[in-house]
C-alpha cells in the first residue's frame, strides 16, 4: 500500500514537471523566442518599473505569460470538474461536455454576441450564468427526490446525465439557430470562441480566474474525503455516516462552477474534462483528483502551443482556437483508452 501510494505522488510530481516544462515552452519558444535571462529581465522591469526591452516586454507580459497562465489555470479547472463528476457519478461519460454544462454556457454566449451585441467580460459573464442556470435544471430534473434514499443515487446520477444529454442537444439547436441569424463577421467572431481560444487572454481575465479558483480550490480539498467515501456507493456510503445527497449536492455545484469559470475565460475548451481523469487513472493507477487537475494543465498548454505555433507552419500562416486541436485529438485518443481498456480486461 505504501509503494503504491509513493508511486502515485512520484507520477503526480512528472505530471507537475510536465505542467512546468510546458508552461516554460509556451513563454520562451514558439513564433517569437525569448531566452531565459531575457525572460527574468523583462519579468523585473515589470515588477519594479525598470527599463523595459522594446517589443519584447510587451509580447511577452501582454500576450505570452498571459495565455500561458490562464492555460494553465483552465486545464486545472476543467481537469478537475471532469474528474468530479465522473468520480461521483462512476461514469465515464459524466463530464461538463457530455451532460450540457459547456452547451449552456455555449448558448448564453452566442445569444449574448449575437442578440444583444456583447464583447468581452459581459460574453464571459453570460457564459457563468448560463452554465450555471443549465446545472441547476439538470440537476433539478435529475433529483426529483432520488439523491435522498441510499439506494437511488446511481439511478439518479444515469437521470443527470441523460437529462444533461437532453438539453445539451436542445441547446445545440439554439446555437446553430443563432449562428443562422447572425451576419458573417459576427458568425466568425462566435465560431472562434464556441472553439475555444486564448487568444483574447489577458491580465484581467487571469485575475479573475485566479480569485475563483483561489475559492474553489479549497472547496475541492474539502469534499475530496466524502467523494473518496461517495466511490463505494450510495449505499455503502450511506451506512457510513456520509449525507449522500448533501454531498452530492456540493460536489455537483463546485465542479459546475469549476467548468463555468473556466469556460467563461476561455469558451468551451472540448474534451478536456473529458479525458483528464481517464488520462490520469490511467498513467497513475488510480484515481486522483491533483493528477487530473495537472493532466489538463498538459492537455490545454500543448494543445494551445501546437495551434498557436505549428498549426501556421502547416497551414499557411493559420492560428487554431485551442479547442480545434483539443477536440480534433481527443475524440481518436479517446478510442484508444477504450481498445487499450478492453484489451486489458480480456
Amino acid at each position: 500500500m505504501q509503494r503504491r501510494g509513493g508511486l502515485l505522488l512520484n507520477r503526480t510530481a512528472l505530471l507537475a514537471a510536465a505542467v512546468v516544462v510546458l508552461f516554460a515552452v509556451s513563454v520562451l519558444l514558439g513564433s517569437y523566442t525569448v531566452t531565459i535571462p531575457d525572460f527574468f529581465k523583462i519579468l523585473t522591469a515589470h515588477l519594479t518599473g525598470g527599463e523595459k526591452i522594446p517589443g519584447a516586454s510587451f509580447i511577452v507580459m501582454e500576450n505570452k505569460l498571459p495565455r500561458a497562465v490562464i492555460g494553465t489555470m483552465i486545464g486545472v479547472a476543467f481537469g478537475l470538474a471532469g474528474a468530479l463528476f465522473q468520480t461521483m457519478l462512476r461514469n465515464p461519460l459524466a463530464s461538463p461536455d457530455v451532460i450540457g454544462i459547456s452547451y449552456g454556457a455555449s448558448a448564453a454566449a452566442v445569444l449574448a454576441i449575437v442578440v444583444f451585441g456583447a464583447s468581452g467580460a459581459a460574453v464571459s459573464g453570460a457564459a457563468l450564468g448560463g452554465a450555471l442556470g443549465v446545472a441547476a435544471i439538470i440537476y433539478a430534473i435529475s433529483n426529483s427526490g432520488t439523491l435522498r434514499g441510499s439506494g437511488r443515487g446511481d439511478a439518479a446520477g444515469n437521470r443527470l446525465i441523460l437529462a444533461g444529454m437532453g438539453i445539451a442537444a436542445a441547446l445545440h439547436a439554439v446555437v446553430n439557430f443563432l449562428m443562422t441569424r447572425a451576419d458573417i463577421r459576427t458568425a466568425a467572431d462566435v465560431l472562434v470562441w464556441l472553439n475555444g481560444s486564448l487568444n483574447s487572454a489577458s491580465w484581467d481575465r487571469a485575475g479573475v480566474l485566479a480569485l475563483a479558483l483561489a475559492v474553489l480550490l479549497p472547496a475541492v480539498a474539502v469534499i475530496a474525503g466524502p467523494l473518496r467515501i461517495l466511490e463505494l456507493g450510495p449505499d455503502a456510503a450511506a451506512g457510513l455516516g456520509i449525507r449522500v445527497g448533501a454531498t452530492r449536492l456540493a460536489l455537483v455545484i463546485t465542479a459546475v462552477a469549476l467548468a463555468a469559470v473556466a469556460t467563461a475565460a476561455a469558451g468551451p475548451v472540448s474534451f478536456v474534462a473529458f479525458l483528464a481523469g481517464p488520462i490520469a487513472r490511467r498513467f497513475t493507477g488510480k484515481a486522483s483528483l491533483p493528477a487530473s487537475a495537472l493532466v489538463g494543465a498538459v492537455i490545454v498548454l500543448a494543445a494551445d502551443y501546437a495551434a498557436a505555433n505549428l498549426a501556421p507552419l502547416l497551414l499557411d500562416g493559420t492560428v487554431l482556437p485551442v479547442g480545434v486541436i483539443t477536440g480534433a485529438l481527443g475524440a481518436p485518443f479517446l478510442l484508444w483508452l477504450l481498445v487499450t481498456a478492453n484489451r486489458k480486461d480480456a
